[in-house]
Formats: structure tokens, sequence, C-alpha cells
């Protein structure tokens, strides 16, 4: 089971919801802290600026939802499904997510700083405009990805895979070339300079 950085526990929660079908809901405005969801099905549930705070998914289903301007602060998903799901200028601060699914994930703009996706599989998922400083990627699938415009400084990328993945725009500052794996990823110019500084060249004008 993947941890939170330095082992730290799930959020306590204090209300429980189990086996509910939410199927296509509209969640406008609503809040909801410290609630335990327990094999809930949010498929193609639309939120509009609604709030989740240190809340726990366990065993739910996000397929084919969108979510718009909502934030998942400081939330546990293990074992859900994200399949089509799609995050607009949302904000999942400090989210953890423990052997979940995410093909065909759309991410455009929103913080996902300090989010917790160790060894998660995002081949083929899409972030675009993000925010994910010191986020955790360490040993993350992210084969044929976009992380376009992202930042991605201080992130921990150890044993990761970005092969063929679009990364231009992105802070890479935080990408060793021999921890990462990053064959045929593309990049720009001014990203390769730095990839050049990390393997540690002597990079000169002429």
């Amino acid at each position: 089971m993947a941890q939170r950085r330095g082992g730290a526990p799930d959020p306590e929660t204090t209300s429980t919801v189990s086996g509910e079908d939410w199927y296509g809901r509209r969640l406008a405005e609503e809040t909801f802290e410290r609630v335990a969801f327990l094999d809930v099905d949010f498929t193609e549930v639309v939120s509009e600026g609604a709030t989740f705070s240190e809340c726990v998914f366990r065993g739910c289903r996000f397929n084919a939802s969108v979510h718009t301007g909502s934030a998942f602060a400081n939330c546990t998903f293990r074992r859900s499904s994200l399949f089509d799901a799609s995050f607009t200028r949302a904000k999942l601060m400090g989210a953890m997510f423990d052997n979940c699914t995410f093909g065909a994930l759309k991410v455009e703009g929103g913080d996902w700083s300090f989010v917790g996706l160790p060894g998660a599989d995002l081949r083929g998922a899409v972030f675009r405009g993000v925010r994910m400083r010191e986020a955790d990627l360490t040993g993350a699938k992210c084969r044929e990805a976009q992380f376009r415009d992202t930042d991605l400084s201080g992130s921990w990328v150890f044993g990761a895979s970005f092969e063929k993945s679009d990364l231009r725009g992105s802070d890479l500052s935080a990408f060793d070339p021999t921890e990462v794996k990053m064959r045929d990823a593309v990049i720009t110019a001014d990203q390769a300079m730095v990839m050049a500084v990390a393997l540690g060249l002597d990079v000169r004008a002429e």
C-alpha cells in the first residue's frame, strides 16, 4: 500500500457514505469534510466549486466525471477508478492516490502540489498548465503522457518513466536523467540545456 510522505496516516474521518449510487449527480458549491466514501459510484458526476476536505475514497468510481473549480484538499483515493475523469482548475493539494486507475485522465490548470502518485499508471494522461510542485511521482508510469507547461519543481521522480511523453514548457529542474527514463520524450531546446547541466556537461554557446 502506497504511503504519504513521511508515513503520515490517512485523515481521520467522522462520517461514512457507503455503497451509494451518485451516478450523474451534480454537485455545485457543496462541502464535504472528513467523510469516508466507501464503494460509492461517482460515474459521470459533475462538480462545480464543490469542496472535499480530508475525505477518504475507497473503491469508488469516478469514471467520466467532470470537476471544475472543485477542491479535493488532502483527500485519499484508494483502489478507485478515475477512467476518463476530467479536472479543470481543480485543487488537489496534498491528495494521495493508491492503487488507482487513471486511463484517459485529463487535467487542465489547477493546483496539484504535494500530490502523492507513487507508482501510478499515468500512461496517456494529460496534464496542462498544472501546478505540481513537490509531487510524488516516484516510480510512476508516465509513458506517452502529456505534461505541458506544468510546474514539476521539487517533484520526486526517481525511477519514473516519461518515455515518449510530451514535457514541453514544464519545469524539469527536479529531473535527473540518470534516474528517470526519458527516451524519446519531447522537450524544448531550453529544457535540453537543463538536462545537459543535470548530466554535468559544460554547455557553451560556441
